[in-house]
């Protein structure tokens, strides 16, 4: 028994190893992980060994269960190395919720790295075939192990695993977990898993779909937080219609450095900006930024790398949506894909949305390049708006311009990109211009169409985050890394986080002077834009703003760009945001105390029975 722990620990020893170089990428990162005696690459080995041993009992056979734990974390070592390499962010467990939408998304990988595709299924093929055989020469050729020596291995492993599963729970203290020097860095997920290691920062947040209640929380805290100066929503005697278009990771190209592109890709939107969108993500995760968007509420208050639409809209839930639709708007939503995609069905139906037009159920769309074209969606938003007769609130989610972007995306590309440094970049960057240049063209149909209607109609359109542009970052200096920061200082996170923002009113014209919002924050200035007041969109949300034009989970931003970093780490937090954070969890998890006072219905208005 003796000479198999000792085995089975040298055999765990090599698979950590494995699993840490694949993901960190660097031998020497990886050799600095297991430096010191007393840190969590050693007690990773341990985790393994026991669990190697517990399941060698179950399958009956000495060093079986390496078929099983080997293959298995080594793909998740593969997989996790490949997200942050896109997308910056280590792998989640909760990320396996939206495995079909990688798969959906396939073809437009594989079409960008056609030979890659190829070796990576071949490769996968062979390793499967290698694994069966394998494991039938196993269970053929090594004799099965005896009752006594199955109940020792047993008796050996399952306390250890027990103990190992009561500290992973981050949210409460173990005593244990500070011997062993495991510190659960949620707040900084990067150095969580650099600094605990893949394996076990993949267990700590295995209980994120689990919020706990803010220090504080209760009805008395939710009565206690300043009552909005408007008791009850106040809308214009002739109610302006709505449209707000995120637009597909919509950026400014022309700001990579040493890359010049003619003629402007977005003149419509350069001439009537009027500020930018500091996108809480990178590259992907569209969703995370429309549920600010449409909610008022903040990512900043949940656990890092959670997401919302996937975990944790299970019941109705105030939104722009709700609230219009409750004074008699008609309310649509527009995404031309499938609508499981992001969990956007049940969420829209959660929000109010009372019809979601989807791939599903809208006329067949001209594509532009391989996905659905801008202009045909806006041509479809037209066309729907056209048909209702009462005032309405339309939302929609654009797909031309997803990544990635191959070079000769478009066969009929309009512009002319110069100064990249490789072709493979040129040619990136001539495919993502092509598609925001559309996008905005789109902006310009929707605004002609907008300017000859005599119902006010007031119009945003923003992008969801920077694009997954990879080398050409790093090539022009844009960026250090392929992918944004989570933490810098405001200037760096600025230039990798703003995207830009349109608000406009065909009575008004353009809004202007915004600088720099979260997208939490665009509700209430689409509604001050329309005409509209509301005790949580625009007096709730007005006093935030007054405060903070950024509300991030790792830094705050004052109006005068005065940034407060880390300030979740703090020993006190600003009130404002104190009320803030309690008043979301209300309304998500908690009681709803809040309702009546912050998201009143006509039927629900204070003093009304």
């Amino acid at each position: 028994m003796g000479g198999t722990v000792a085995l089975t620990l040298l055999i765990s020893a090599l698979l950590v190893f494995a699993v840490e170089l694949i993901v960190r990428g660097s031998l020497s990162q990886t050799l600095l992980f297991f430096q010191q005696p007393f840190r969590p690459g050693w007690t990773t080995v341990l985790l393994f060994a026991f669990l190697l041993i517990f399941l060698d009992a179950l399958l009956g056979r000495a060093y079986h269960a390496l078929l099983l734990v080997a293959p298995l974390a080594l793909l998740l070592a593969f997989i996790g190395h490949q997200k942050s390499h896109y997308l910056g962010d280590p792998l989640y467990p909760t990320d396996f919720l939206y495995a079909r939408q990688i798969l959906e998304l396939a073809p437009l990988l594989v079409g960008q790295r056609p030979l890659m595709a190829v070796a990576t299924l071949a490769g996968a093929v062979a390793s499967l075939v290698l694994l069966v055989m394998a494991w039938k020469f196993w269970r053929r050729h090594i004799p099965a192990l005896s009752w006594r020596a199955r109940a020792a291995r047993l008796a050996l492993a399952l306390p250890a695993l027990v103990f190992f599963g009561s500290i992973m729970d981050y949210a409460t203290f173990s005593w244990a977990r500070d011997r062993l020097q495991i510190i659960p860095m949620m707040w900084d997920q990067k150095e969580n898993y650099d600094s605990n290691g893949f394996a076990i920062a993949f267990a700590l947040n295995v209980p994120m779909a689990k919020v706990s209640a803010p220090q504080g929380y209760s009805a008395k805290a939710i009565e206690a937080i300043a009552q909005p100066h408007t008791a009850l929503p106040v809308l214009p005697a002739e109610r302006p219609d709505i449209i707000i278009v995120m637009n597909e990771s919509f950026w400014d190209p022309t700001l990579l450095p040493g890359v010049t592109i003619t003629p402007d890709p977005i003149p419509t939107v350069r001439a009537i900006q009027s500020g930018h969108i500091f996108s809480p993500e990178f590259g992907g995760m569209t969703a995370n930024v429309e549920f600010e968007a449409l909610t008022g509420f903040s990512n900043a208050f949940l656990p890092y790398g959670s997401i919302p639409y996937q975990q944790y809209v299970r019941r109705s839930l105030p939104s722009l949506a709700t609230f219009l639709k409750s004074e008699g708007y008609a309310t649509r939503a527009f995404h031309p894909f499938e609508g499981w995609f992001w969990n956007r069905a049940p969420v829209y139906e959660a929000f109010g949305f009372e019809r979601f037009m989807s791939v599903e159920n809208l006329p067949p769309l001209a594509a532009r390049g391989p996905l659905a074209s801008d202009m045909a969606l806006t041509d479809e938003i037209i066309r729907e708006a056209d048909a209702i007769a009462q005032p309405f609130f339309l939302f929609a989610v654009t797909l031309q311009n997803h990544g990635p972007y191959a070079a000769n995306r478009y066969i009929d590309t309009m512009h002319e990109v110069s100064g990249a440094p490789s072709a493979e970049s040129q040619g990136a960057i001539l495919s993502y211009t092509e598609g925001v240049a559309d996008g905005d063209k789109s902006l310009a149909r929707l605004l002609e169409w907008a300017r000859q209607r005599e119902r006010p109609t007031v119009i945003a359109m923003f992008g969801d985050h920077l694009p997954p542009l990879g080398p050409a970052y790093v090539e022009t200096g844009f960026m250090k890394d392929n992918v944004a920061s989570r933490k810098a200082p405001l200037p760096e996170m600025s230039a990798q986080h703003e995207t830009p923002l349109v608000i406009w009113s065909n009575r008004s014209g353009p809004v202007t002077d915004l600088g720099s919002i979260s997208p939490a924050l665009l509700p209430l200035h689409v509604l001050k834009a329309a005409g509209i007041s509301h005790p949580y969109y625009t007096g709730f949300l007005g006093e935030i703003s007054e405060r903070y034009r950024v509300i991030d989970r790792n830094m705050l931003v004052s109006p005068a760009d005065e940034a407060t970093p880390n300030w979740s780490r703090a020993k006190t937090i600003d009130p404002v945001i104190r009320d803030f954070r309690l008043l979301q969890y209300d309304m998500i998890f908690g009681k709803r105390h809040g309702k009546k006072t912050f998201f009143p219905t006509p039927k629900e208005a204070p003093g009304t029975t």
